[in-house]
């Protein structure tokens, strides 16, 4: 199945992501400013600052919910994406459904001027990581960044 996938209720959702662990893809993109980052407005993890991202829908492909994620979440269209690696995090939120595997890609094209919706409160660019960051992202962009 291709397309953009099927939403799932907030019921389903905490239903299903209780029990297994959920498909995110996570959006690098840098700039010679820096790495682009949101500072979360919403749980899990409000007040951090982390790489955009979202959960991957059933049946949609991942470059789709890159595509998608950046639209809804930065207002861009996506041109062209890079496959950086993969993000495992630990199931430590309190609200018990979050262990997520992060597929990160980096954007190496987009058209658009960036700009937040109502999930982050801002967002900004880093050349030095932020102290308040999620840690798994900064372990990460460290990673490939060297």
């Amino acid at each position: 199945m291709s397309g953009s996938g099927h939403q799932l209720s907030a019921d389903e959702f905490r239903r299903i992501y209780a029990k297994v662990p959920r498909l995110t893809v996570e959006i690098v993109l840098r700039s010679d400013d820096g790495v682009l980052l949101t500072l979360r407005d919403i749980e899990p993890c409000k007040g951090l600052w982390h790489l955009p991202g979202g959960t991957v829908r059933f049946g949609e492909k991942l470059t789709e919910a890159v595509r998608r994620i950046a639209r809804r979440e930065l207002g861009i269209d996506v041109g062209a994406t890079r496959l950086l690696g993969y993000i495992e995090y630990p199931s430590h939120y309190e609200n018990g459904l979050d262990s997520p595997v992060g597929i990160a890609f980096e954007i190496t094209g987009y058209a658009g001027r960036v700009h937040v919706n109502s999930e982050a409160a801002r967002f900004g660019w880093f050349v030095d990581l932020p102290a308040k960051m999620h840690r798994e992202q900064t372990e990460f962009l460290r990673s490939v960044q060297s």
